[in-house]
């Protein structure tokens, strides 16, 4: 989704050398104003002998493609998703951080005696203070955590107690809250059933594996299935700590994200997690910086926002993955170099600890 090249990638093959820059001049300019840029800006802007007719007629085509939307309170042109998309592939300059920039990132990973959760929190921290953006980094996922044995036993108000045994001998209890109550019954025969398939692997496996059997079969799931997914799900996704998140204040201050009601579904996704795992998870798997634009994200929640990730890795060993939230108006050309050059320096201080 990203190629990190200083020069421009080659031309869009719907649009001449002419309308690119125009468009990549456009988005541009409303990234650093977040107004609509209008045809006399961009003309101004632009550094090309075009009329401002000219210029309408080009963008007039732009949002006929796609590229581009009028918003009812103006005559200028704002990006859509597909705008900013074309823009990060095929437009963007984006030049690696500096030895400075890189240096003064390193000296506030490199903190001697910390453990992968404290350190997680640190860089997640200084994502957010760098880039004035939500900072979320996944925890390390080196340790393998095996099943060995899980109960369920009711408490009130539909809230579960799960015994889990993990890897050898550790033994962990906590309180999971359900979507309705379960009897007894149900919960031995849902510990059976998780008992019986993934005793012996690992317990991330078994999320990902019961996950996937949800999206499949969910309109085929029979009422033990049913109570199954629910239980494991919650169980499975509280065994550690998946993720730390920091600087979600900073999304008040955006004004594309102003509305109340977006920002507090948007934070509950922030809590419940859920979603976010879905979408680092598959970054897990991807090379280098990835980003995702409002709906390609796959979440409703995220509409308006854009995600850039980086996964790190320790020895080939891909451990997790960090990156920033934020709306799909940010500066592209700063964030995509501090997350990239973060991840690198975050694998380099979990190597450092590892010997």
């Amino acid at each position: 989704m990203y190629n990190n090249k200083e020069s421009v990638v080659g031309p869009h093959p719907n649009l001449n050398d002419r309308t690119q820059h125009l468009l990549k001049v456009l988005v541009e300019r409303y990234i650093r104003d977040g107004q609509p840029v209008g045809s006399r800006t961009l003309a101004r802007d632009a550094g090309l002998d075009l009329s401002p007719a000219t210029i309408r007629n080009v963008m007039a085509d732009l949002e006929d493609l796609g590229y581009l939307h009028s918003p009812h309170t103006s005559a200028g042109r704002v990006p859509t998703a597909r705008g900013y998309r074309l823009f990060i592939d095929a437009l963007l300059h984006v030049r690696p951080l500096d030895d400075r920039e890189v240096d003064v990132l390193r000296q506030q990973i490199d903190q001697p005696a910390r453990n992968g959760v404290e350190l997680a929190r640190s860089v997640s921290d200084l994502l957010s203070g760098v880039t004035r953006l939500a900072g979320i980094v996944m925890l390390p996922r080196r340790k393998v955590v095996t099943l060995r044995h899980v109960e369920f036993l009711p408490l009130s108000e539909g809230r579960v107690l799960v015994i889990l045994v993990l890897n050898t001998q550790e033994v962990q209890n906590r309180i999971i809250q359900t979507r309705r109550p379960y009897s007894a019954v149900e919960l031995q025969q849902a510990a059976h059933y998780l008992n019986e398939q993934f005793a012996g692997r690992d317990i991330q496996q078994a999320r990902q594996a019961l996950l996937r059997d949800l999206r499949e079969t969910r309109d085929r799931l029979d009422h033990l299935m049913q109570t199954v997914v629910e239980i494991a799900e919650q169980t499975f996704e509280a065994e550690a700590e998946d993720y730390v998140v920091a600087g979600q204040t900073h999304l008040m201050r955006c004004t594309d994200l102003s509305d109340l009601d977006k920002l507090r579904l948007l934070f509950e996704a922030f809590n419940h997690k859920r979603d976010l795992l879905h979408l680092f998870d598959q970054c897990l798997h991807a090379e280098g910086v990835q980003i995702f634009i409002g709906d390609e994200a796959g979440f409703e929640v995220l509409e308006g926002c854009s995600v850039v990730t980086a996964p790190y890795t320790v020895e080939g060993q891909v451990l997790g993955v960090l990156g920033v939230i934020g709306p799909t108006r940010m500066a592209y050309d700063r964030v995509i170099p501090v997350v990239d050059a973060t991840a690198k320096l975050l694998a380099a201080a979990l190597n450092e600890q590892g010997n």
